[in-house]
């Protein structure tokens, strides 16, 4: 399943381009060893895992990649991981594009555990959009 970065990449929210394919895959999921495309693996629980799912065609081939509002709220969880700032403008992205409305990336935010992190920046970016 695509995520974080990729996903921000894919929805055309973010410039940055990543060195590696960002994946999802379940806590007790085999990790792939891949064979040229470097790829970088974030557990997921199996609830968050299989929720808010879309599947787009990418050169003729299915692509699972996680919808906006749930890529931004997985942002701010593995901020630690991705960097805040790319977090931030993620979120940024989706509301100015208009991709996800803040109630949609609150609900995200709050069924993924990361409502309080979030909400600062929401409430930031709604009162001076």
């Amino acid at each position: 399943m695509v995520c974080l970065v990729s996903a921000l990449t894919f929805h055309g929210l973010t410039d940055q381009l990543p060195r590696q394919v960002w994946l999802a895959i379940g806590q007790k999921d085999w990790a792939p060893k891949p064979e040229g495309t470097p790829i970088r693996l974030v557990r997921f629980t199996d609830r968050l895992l299989t929720e808010d799912v879309e599947t787009h065609p990418v050169e003729g081939v299915p692509v699972k990649v996680f919808g906006v509002a749930k890529t931004i709220a997985d942002c701010f969880r593995y901020r630690n991981k991705i960097g805040l700032s790319v977090a931030i403008e993620g979120l940024q992205e989706a509301l100015r594009q208009r991709k996800a409305t803040p109630g949609d990336i609150a609900r995200k935010a709050e069924r993924g555990g990361v409502a309080t992190v979030i909400r600062p920046y929401l409430e930031a970016l709604i009162a001076n959009g």
